[in-house]
């Protein structure tokens, strides 16, 4: 029980790709507490098992997801179906379009669709009908000074979370769109420069505070108990699309 009521997620299975620190790690602390199995996923060893121990579960897999021979055998090697895939993981690449080569124009553009599509098409089979396929991305596709190819690879993943809804239901498949979020990943980042952004933030925002982990990780948790949700586009950035 928690809280009294019984645990929305008893006896179901969650793979958290980039499980092992921020905004996965949550999620998954927040799926145990539902009373989920969690799979935490990530390239590090070390941060996966510091991470298993913290949570204290047992299945981890490590492994670079952006490999499709070794996300296809994940997959494939699952002993039993599970109920929910989350994909976290990787960050925005802000470097200006024209000092950027073309093959990092292409993958930049392409590699998180990429990693979508191959998601749903290894989960057909394992994950169970009406469970979820949860990705990630950024909250709008404004184009800002020094934003990069970043608007542009956004606002691919909104029309294709929905396309593949589509094509695997009943598997659900929703797209999380968040803006700043304080992880390691963000800290990592900004640098020096984090506290700055941390107060502009508190100082603008309509909520009044910065979106962690924990709010990315509710978010995450009512998309995959919520039945009736796909092909769906999420933002969640306090407020930040609506003030300057």
């Amino acid at each position: 029980m928690t809280g009294g009521r019984e645990p929305e997620l008893a006896g179901q299975t969650i793979a958290v790709i980039g499980g092992s620190s921020g905004i996965g790690l949550e999620t998954a602390r927040r799926a145990i507490a539902e009373g989920a199995d969690a799979i935490l996923i990530g390239r590090n060893h070390d941060r996966l098992d510091r991470a298993a121990r913290e949570l204290g579960t047992q299945r981890t897999a490590a492994f670079d997801a952006t490999d499709e021979d070794a996300l296809a055998a994940f997959f494939r090697d699952l002993p039993a179906p599970i109920d929910h895939v989350m994909v976290t993981g990787g960050g925005p690449s802000y470097s200006p379009i024209l000092k950027m080569d073309s093959a990092t124009v292409a993958r930049d553009l392409s590699d998180h669709a990429t990693l979508m599509v191959s998601v749903a098409r290894n989960a057909v089979g394992k994950v169970r009908p009406s469970g979820t396929l949860l990705f990630m991305g950024g909250a709008d596709g404004r184009v800002t000074p020094g934003a990069g190819i970043f608007p542009a690879a956004t606002s691919a993943l909104p029309p294709l979370t929905a396309t593949l809804a589509l094509e695997v239901a009943p598997i659900r498949v929703n797209l999380i769109a968040a803006g700043f979020v304080d992880t390691p990943l963000s800290a990592s980042l900004l640098g020096d420069d984090l506290d700055k952004r941390r107060a502009e933030l508190r100082a603008t925002l309509p909520i009044g505070r910065v979106v962690g982990p924990a709010d990315i990780a509710a978010l995450a948790v009512h998309l995959m108990t919520n039945t009736a949700i796909t092909g769906e586009t999420y933002n969640i950035d306090g407020g930040q699309r609506f003030v300057s």
